[in-house]
């Protein structure tokens, strides 16, 4: 009984993953449903018995004719309820433009559900809260992920009004964007830049204004993955080594995946770390001035500098407020 309901339940899944892509691969769904790609087959002649015309091409994969649709399938609660904490993250880690397509999907969303459901949901909708201080996009580009999400399907390129980290100065870049990554707290757009003849990331706070052109791209770009660890892989990385109270390193847990954690071991009441760093001077010595009076540095002996010569610059500012 139990084994039907769940070819059922999977079969049924299939037919709606096969609607959402032009392409689907017989791999996918088998790691999707964890299954073998045996049963795949058999599934896909389930649904091509009753009447779904699914084509099929070899090494590639499973399509709908185009143009076939059935109704839309109810949604549990639950899988409603999940689409909650996605509406919070999107109130707060997108830009206005994005955030307000996505609000109009929502009302679509809940429109289908049963009144039950929309009662349930709106109980819980208000105990979710998702709170972030961080400034993630310009207040006068509401719609950059927007655009950079056309450009990539277009593949047509951008310019930019760009501000850089280094000076205040702001210049214009025209790119081909890649993808789009949130990293350390902030959105960046990895593309390439024809000013620089090369890729670069872009940090969507510091982008003034945007505009999408009618140029096509001139380049056929690797995946975003691909280049990231590319551009992961040229800079030279630092071992770096701390000891940390084994009391506070249970909160680092988070933060230390992105200044190149690679391991830890436990000594006594504490807990070495080991990390590959690429940015030990303005990045990681200032993340462990943090909780440097719980921590010690084993090595490298560039890593102690850097954090005395921090400390030392506070000082002397410190100082100097006081005695004005």
């Amino acid at each position: 009984m139990d084994e039907s309901l769940n070819k059922f339940d999977r079969i049924v899944a299939i037919l709606i993953q096969l609607q959402s892509k032009k392409i689907v691969r017989a791999q996918d769904l088998a790691d999707r449903f964890n299954v073998s790609l045996r049963t795949i087959y058999r599934d896909i002649r389930s649904l091509e018995s009753s009447g779904v015309p699914i084509y099929s091409e070899a090494g590639i994969g499973y399509s709908i004719m185009d143009g076939y649709r059935l109704p839309p399938i109810m949604f549990t609660r639950e899988e409603a309820s999940s689409f909650i904490a996605a509406e919070k993250l999107m109130q707060k880690f997108t830009d206005t433009g994005l955030d307000k397509h996505y609000k109009s999907a929502m009302f679509k969303l809940k429109a289908v559900l049963k009144n039950s459901d929309k009662d349930w949901l709106d109980a819980i909708e208000s105990k979710v809260v998702m709170q972030s201080n961080q400034q993630l996009f310009n207040e006068n580009v509401p719609n950059a992920l927007a655009l950079f999400f056309e450009s990539i399907a277009e593949k047509k390129q951008t310019l930019l009004s760009y501000q850089t980290f280094e000076t205040e100065e702001i210049n214009e870049r025209r790119i081909e964007p890649v993808g789009i990554f949130h990293q350390n707290n902030f959105w960046y757009v990895l593309g390439y830049c024809h000013l620089r003849n090369d890729y670069r990331q872009f940090r969507t706070d510091r982008i003034q204004k945007i505009w999408k052109t009618d140029l096509d791209f001139t380049l056929e770009h690797k995946t975003l993955d691909e280049l990231l660890h590319k551009e992961n892989s040229v800079h030279s990385l630092t071992k770096v080594r701390i000891l940390v109270d084994k009391k506070i390193s249970r909160y680092l847990s988070w933060e230390r995946k992105q200044y190149g954690f690679v391991s830890e071991k436990k000594i006594g009441s504490q807990v070495e770390m080991t990390f590959m760093c690429s940015e030990m001077n303005n990045g990681f010595s200032r993340w462990f001035l943090m909780f440097a009076d719980h921590a010690d540095i084993l090595e490298p002996q560039e890593l102690r500098d850097r954090v005395l010569e921090l400390l030392d610059m506070n000082k002397k500012r410190l100082l100097q407020k006081k005695q004005s």
